[in-house]
């Protein structure tokens, strides 16, 4: 269907899913990860997420999205940035289709997404907006399905719709 960007808290979202820019355990973060967690106003997130994590880099899983809008929460581990030789493209890249996958599985019709591993994970910016816009495009050649990036940033929008 077609790929959005916006310039919108993704927790507040009204989409079938949105992302999670999940750390490897699974755990309540900080920046959208810890958004989510408080959005959700749920101890049974915290549980789900204990018994479904650690997971590997690149990889998502499901959970229900208790007291958010959306239904679900998807939550994918994107990489730490550290000199862009270690495999940081391939794991992000698999993080995006990872949970495209997940969500195609579970019949989602609209996700929302945040800009994976840009922040504390320290992802170059422009990288982590071209890898995230070009592999979602290259997804939803193939596939039925709405799909939002959703930034805070205004510098950042700016950015991603350019691309």
């Amino acid at each position: 269907m077609s790929l959005n960007i916006k310039l919108e808290n993704l927790v507040n979202m009204d989409v079938d899913a949105i992302v999670n820019a999940a750390n490897k355990e699974l755990l309540p973060g900080g920046g959208v990860c810890g958004a989510i967690f408080q959005g959700a106003k749920s101890k049974s997130l915290e549980m789900d997420c204990k018994k479904l994590g650690p997971i590997k880099t690149g990889q998502a899983v499901i959970t229900s999205a208790y007291n958010l809008p959306s239904k679900y929460i998807i939550h994918a581990v994107g990489p730490i940035y550290r000199d862009g030789l270690s495999g940081e493209e391939e794991f992000l890249r698999n993080a995006y289709i990872n949970s495209l996958k997940l969500a195609k599985k579970h019949s989602i019709k609209s996700i929302a997404f945040p800009l994976i591993s840009a922040g504390i994970y320290g992802y170059p910016l422009k990288e982590a907006c071209k890898i995230a816009v070009d592999t979602i495009r290259e997804f939803l050649k193939k596939e039925d399905m709405d799909v939002t990036i959703a930034v805070l940033d205004p510098n950042i929008y700016d950015i991603l719709t350019k691309l």
